[in-house]
Order: C-alpha cells, then sequence, then structure tokens
C-alpha cells in the first residue's frame, strides 16, 4: 500500500524537521508531501535540506503567499490522486496531531472505513493546553455543525484525517470552496453523501508549544455561515456515489 501524509505549512521552520522525522520513525512506510505557502521564515528551505537524505520519501510543493489551508489540501489530494497512493493522510505541522496516532489511522482504514477521523470529542473533550474559551468554541461549533447538517460526526472540524484514495477521486474536488475550518466540515460532509463510511478514533489534541496558531475569527465565522450554505445546496446538488468512478 502506497501511503502519504500532506503537510501544509506556513512559517513552521521551529516543528517541521521534528514532524518529518516524527513520521519517517514510524513503523509504515509513508511517505510526506509538504505544501508550503511561501513561507518568509524558510520553512521550504528546510525541507529541501531534508530531501538530501530523503529524495525518494520527501516531496515538496511550493505555493506563492497564504492561499488558504483548503487550497493547499485540495492541491495536496490531486497530487496524490496522480501518484496513485492508496492511503492519504492530512495532519498539522505544529505536533498538535501525534504522528504516533496514524498508525491507529492507518488501521482503521486497514479494517474497512473509508474515511477516519482523529476525534477530540468522541470519549468527552481530548484537549490539551487550549484556553477553556476555545475549547468551547470549537466544541459547541462542532455540536452546532452536527445538528444542522444532520450528520453524526462529532468533531467536524478536526484536521488530521485519512482518506482512501477513492473517495478523493469520487468528491468533486474543484466544487470543495472553503478554506478554514469550513473545509474539513465541507470534505467530511461530501464523503458522507457520497455514500463513504466515516469513523472516529479517539486523539489527544495538544496547542502547540512553538510556532504561531494560524487561527481567526474570519475562519470560524466561513464555519458558522458555511454549514447553512453546505445544507441549502445539499437538497438540490446532485453527488457521485461510491463505485462510480
Amino acid at each position: 500500500m502506497k501511503q502519504l501524509v500532506i503537510i501544509p505549512t506556513y512559517n513552521e521552520k521551529e516543528n517541521i524537521e521534528a514532524i518529518i522525522k516524527a513520521v519517517f520513525d514510524l513503523p509504515l512506510q509513508m511517505h510526506v508531501l509538504v505544501i508550503d505557502d511561501g513561507s518568509p521564515d524558510g520553512t521550504a528551505n528546510i525541507v529541501k535540506s531534508l530531501q538530501k537524505e530523503n529524495s525518494e520519501r520527501l516531496f515538496l510543493i511550493e505555493r506563492s503567499g497564504k492561499q488558504g489551508l483548503g487550497t493547499a489540501y485540495i492541491t495536496g489530494f490531486k497530487w496524490a490522486i496522480e501518484q496513485q497512493y492508496d492511503y492519504i493522510f492530512e495532519m498539522d505541522a505544529d505536533f498538535s496531531h501525534n504522528p504516533q496516532d496514524l498508525l491507529k489511522l492507518h488501521q482503521t482504514l486497514e479494517e474497512g472505513a473509508d474515511v477516519v477521523v482523529g476525534s477530540r470529542y468522541i470519549t468527552g473533550v481530548n484537549v490539551v493546553n487550549w484556553p477553556m474559551g476555545r475549547v468551547l468554541m470549537s466544541y459547541f461549533a462542532s455540536k452546532y455543525v452536527r445538528t444542522v447538517l444532520g450528520i453524526s460526526v462529532r468533531d467536524t472540524t478536526a484536521g488530521f484525517v485519512g482518506y482512501r484514495r477513492e473517495v478523493l477521486e469520487t468528491i468533486e474536488l474543484d466544487k470543495i470552496r472553503f478554506k478554514g475550518y469550513a473545509f474539513q466540515i465541507e470534505m467530511k460532509f461530501t464523503a458522507i453523501k457520497c455514500g463513504f463510511t466515516l469513523k472516529e478514533v479517539p486523539i489527544i489534541f495538544v496547542n502547540r508549544v512553538l510556532g504561531t496558531s494560524k487561527m481567526s475569527g474570519g475562519i470560524f465565522s466561513e464555519a458558522l455561515l458555511g454549514v447553512v450554505r453546505l445544507k441549502l445546496e445539499s437538497w438540490t446538488r446532485k453527488y457521485p456515489k461510491k463505485g462510480e468512478k
């Protein structure tokens, strides 16, 4: 099985080398694709240096300027499809997602899930070092999304996700338009509407220690308003179905 971990970056020089090495140290032959949005701190240069010793496992796509998390992942998904990876994972560069949990996500795909979500809320609230206000905002945002969209996913905004290639081939990626939290919601909702099975597995989310958070109020607002649009459009949109491609 060919497996790829996609890591989008913007100013992650403090974390990028360590996170790549942590993935490579796993007892699975995983490849890494870094998608860097023109980090002025030299993140891409660190990746290029690491490529000298890992040219067959480490890949880099450089983009000009911050274009949004969603477009970074769409770029990565299309590249992964072209390269015929079987399992495609997405995760943050800042160690808020524990690389060891990739083993758990991988096993869940092996057991038959089409999409697997590393969930902060499947067994309570498993978040470390977040201000209480942010914990509550994230938790109730996911509850709001579940209610509006009518889905059972408990961590709808989670960014630690694994996909079978068939899911990304079936979803019409060019129609995925949200960029922040709403992107993560839209991908999960669309996968479910296409008939794919989604399973959540518990993880512990740890707030970044190094570097600066990319969270903004605009990203959160996009999620709140975006789910209403997703629901309204789903009433008339025809979704491609699992097995049709």
